[in-house]
């Protein structure tokens, strides 16, 4: 990892009505537009759905980097992250957000550990850390028979 401060930068470009291009260095073009609730089109991704895609995917990718650490073998993880946007105090803004995480793991594995690795990477997540509003966890924990593969386990050796 490379010490902080970092720095990410994107540019924007769009026109009075077509999709807005999005482009980081190194990346593929992005093409955006307004949500369907906004008048868009509906077929793009629109700065809300990818604010809310932000939250869902720090969380698997901070959970992925705090399983690593503690060791946690495990199989899957899914995250459904559902935010309401609302206005508040004559602003429109994020006010919640509720993430369904479904961890697969081995049996065998100490669930109690499973759990606290889940709510760490709640905790953790550089995105819901700079939310004005904390998400709610929603979490389950499956356990997959021992004869999955080791191949599909998530752990440094």
């Amino acid at each position: 990892m490379q010490p902080f401060p970092q720095h990410y930068s994107v540019a924007a470009h769009g026109t009075a009505h077509d999709e807005v291009t999005l482009k980081a260095a190194g990346l593929p073009p992005l093409l955006t537009a307004p949500p369907v609730e906004f008048g868009g089109p509906g077929d793009r991704w629109s700065p809300e759905t990818l604010f809310v895609a932000a939250i869902a995917d720090c969380y698997i990718l901070t959970f992925r980097a705090i399983a690593s650490a503690a060791r946690l073998r495990w199989i899957s993880l899914s995250c459904d992250a559902d935010s309401t946007l609302d206005r508040v105090d004559r602003s429109t803004r994020f006010t919640a957000c509720t993430l369904r995480v479904r961890l697969e793991v081995v049996d065998g594995t100490d669930e109690a550990q499973a759990r606290r690795l889940l709510e760490k990477a709640e905790q953790a997540c550089l995105v819901t850390n700079s939310l004005t509003f904390a998400p709610h966890l929603q979490a389950e924990v499956r356990f997959v028979p021992a004869a999955e593969p080791v191949a599909a386990w998530h752990q440094v050796d």
